[in-house]
């Protein structure tokens, strides 16, 4: 495929150093706290209007609705709190948004509200639904006549494997909540479920006429069965759903062409809902064979959106360590690249909000040096939008991205200097490292401002360099490399990643004798292995990891995502799980190892923690084992997330600084 390069580049500012190093974590997880976030950034179908929800780190429940002309003028701030989410109306005269009802008995209940944005006065909210249950995904019918959003009727908690688990009791499957496309009249309120039952849906798109609806769904537990999704196509008046294409791996983000002709949709070997990453694809809109329209390509798309003409697709893209952003001819083949930076993006369930012409766009930015901000505009030439990190303060140094060579394979990896280290000046010292392994495997490690929960970035102020590597399984070096570590789970990608610590050291003046390594979720798995594989590394942090995969089958939610990577049952082949635990070499420990996990996580379970936790103290390998209350596999209480930090840079520093 030829690649076009014409690339425009809005460059985030780099705010400085904020302090010397070894300022106190505290003070550091302070800073983090009052970070403004934005979970979403969207502009209006007719591209004048940009609104972003916004709520501080460190707090729950206070997130806020924002609405500005993107040119300039004053903002508009909704009154109600606590929104989750919200959608455009075609017309860009209203907007719907999902929130609490502050007068229900049930403060946490959503319920769907809609709110004129255009006019003179102000605006104000009507509830739409009186449902209980789990609502999320809101979108507007293109002809502006109904609405339709995801609905899990009385479920006990939000879903996604990333929850916290209810308590197992009594018959155990008995109940299977189903997630239901279902529709509402704007005006009155009036919901119907049109999808059919035994199907959980997981994401959806309506055709351009509003007549169907296209959606990707398995049946239920929805949060195992995401990873044999299929995608179907069904009448948004309801009735049955017309199956149109199985895929070989798992699919996310089916977007119907504005000719109503075609599907399009991302396809690929992904090990998390939500973390999206693969080739495009297209399939006819009445099914059969699916197109791969970007094979081979050295990337991963993430997100795409089709353009007016129902002839080309715009996508965003990881790319060794970064985010760009192109189009895609489908006639041709060829792509053009817009955009490209070293930082994030996000706007929501959705990387990128487009206009209805596809030419203006709102997203939310963020690099390792800049904090989010929201910015609005011409693809490519936006515009800075909010400002409410302008008193942020930087404890880290400046990233330096590194390639460096490893089974064949180029690696990409970001590595953060200490803060007081200056290249310009012969070394006075050598530095200790740690590395810092991303969960997945499928995703990658790109720059972003950094949270108050499990992200090793401090350390940079502490003293250490600090390796983020992107290795064999990752996202932004093409398919084919995220599917390198398939049946051989932390043989490969540790020999990247200690490829990488020896790229680093022979370029930048670090000891290995003083390294460290730690993860979270499957970088939690990578410590664990890591440990029984070499003695390189001083000390470990195992956030969330898994001890034995053969044990870990019958105790976490998701199974369904082993299959693909391990290409069968345990039950069927259980020697190629036994290759790839900790457990099995456990004899060789001897790091001492801190073990950190969610009492309620059911995608990576405590009892993996616990196992290994207990075999280091029967070796009498210096470990500890601390367990959350109530958290999941992402935790959400902000006391939680700040001890995890606490106590990880309080490990390393003990044993490696």
């Amino acid at each position: 495929m030829r690649l076009a390069v014409t690339i425009l580049t809005v460059s985030l500012a780099a705010l400085p150093l904020a302090a010397a190093p070894n300022t106190p974590v505290s003070e550091m997880l302070d800073s983090l706290d009052h970070i403004h976030v934005f979970p979403q950034a969207s502009i209006s179908p007719d591209g004048t209007l940009v609104g972003w929800l916004s709520s501080t780190a460190g707090k729950h429940g206070d997130t806020q609705l924002t609405i500005r002309p993107v040119s300039g003028g004053k903002p508009h701030t909704a009154s109600a709190t606590g929104i989750e989410s919200f959608s455009w109306a075609p017309d860009s005269a209203s907007i719907v948004y999902l929130a609490p009802d502050p007068d229900a008995a049930d403060s946490h209940q959503l319920q769907l509200w809609r709110m004129p944005v255009k006019g003179k006065g102000a605006y104000e909210a009507h509830r739409l639904t009186s449902l209980k249950g789990f609502l999320q995904d809101v979108r507007w019918s293109p002809d502006g006549r109904s609405l339709a959003l995801l609905f899990i009727e009385n479920a006990l908690r939000a879903a996604g494997p990333l929850q916290p688990e209810t308590a197992p009791a009594g018959l155990i499957n008995s109940t299977l909540y189903e997630q239901k496309l279902v529709t509402i009249d704007p005006n009155g309120g009036h919901y119907a479920a049109v999808s059919p039952k035994g199907l959980y849906i997981y994401e959806y798109d309506w055709a351009p006429d509003s007549s169907r609806f296209v959606f990707t769904a398995a049946p239920p537990p929805g949060d195992d069965n995401w990873w044999t999704a299929k995608l179907f196509t069904m009448s948004a008046q309801g009735g049955d759903a017309h199956q149109i294409y199985k895929p070989k791996l798992q699919i996310a983000n089916p977007r119907w062409s504005p000719d109503g002709s075609t599907i399009a949709f991302i396809e690929g070997l992904m090990s998390d809902e939500g973390a999206t990453g693969g080739d495009i694809f297209t399939v006819a809109a009445t099914g059969g064979d699916a197109a791969n329209r970007t094979p081979g390509r050295p990337s991963s798309p993430s997100w795409l959106a089709w353009l007016p003409s129902s002839k080309r697709l715009i996508f965003a893209e990881t790319v060794s360590g970064a985010t760009a952003m192109a189009t895609l001819d489908l006639a041709t083949g060829t792509s053009e690249t817009l955009w490209k930076g070293d930082e994030s993006i996000r706007g929501g369930s959705e990387e990128v909000s487009l206009s209805h012409n596809g030419a203006e766009a709102a997203l939310v930015r963020s690099s390792f040096t800049q904090p989010p901000e929201v910015w609005a505009g011409p693809i490519g030439k936006w515009s800075q939008i909010t400002r409410e990190n302008h008193d942020a303060k930087r404890y880290w140094a400046d990233p330096v991205s590194l390639t460096w060579q490893s089974g064949g394979h180029k690696v990409q990896g970001w590595l953060l200097p200490p803060a007081g280290y200056d290249p310009s000046k012969p070394p006075q010292e050598k530095y200790p490292l740690v590395v810092s392994v991303h969960g997945g495997p499928a995703s990658a490690r790109k720059p972003s401002w950094p949270r108050s929960f499990f992200d090793l970035t401090l350390l940079s102020s502490r003293g250490y360099f600090v390796l983020f590597p992107n290795p064999r399984g990752s996202y932004g070096e093409g398919e084919a490399f995220t599917q390198a570590n398939v049946r051989d789970f932390g043989h490969g990608d540790l020999d990247d990643i200690l490829a990488g610590v020896d790229a680093a050291a022979a370029k930048y003046p670090i000891d290995p004798q003083r390294a460290g390594i730690g993860g979270w979720s499957y970088g939690g798995y990578m410590t664990m292995w890591t440990v029984t594989q070499t003695h390189r590394f001083r000390a470990a942090v195992a956030g969330a990891g898994i001890a034995n995969w053969q044990s870990y089958y019958g105790q976490n939610s998701i199974d369904e995502w082993m299959i693909p990577y391990f290409g069968a049952t345990v039950y069927d082949d259980p020697a190629v799980y036994a290759k790839s635990s900790p457990i099995t070499a456990i004899k060789n420990v001897k790091t001492p190892t801190l073990v950190l996990v969610g009492a309620d996580d059911g995608e990576c379970p405590a009892p993996q923690s616990f196992e290994f936790w207990r075999a280091l103290q029967t070796l009498g390998v210096p470990a500890q084992l601390v367990v959350y209350p109530g958290e999941g596999h992402a935790f959400r209480q902000p006391e939680h997330r700040r001890d995890v930090i606490e106590r990880a840079i309080g490990w390393f520093d003990q044993y490696v600084k």
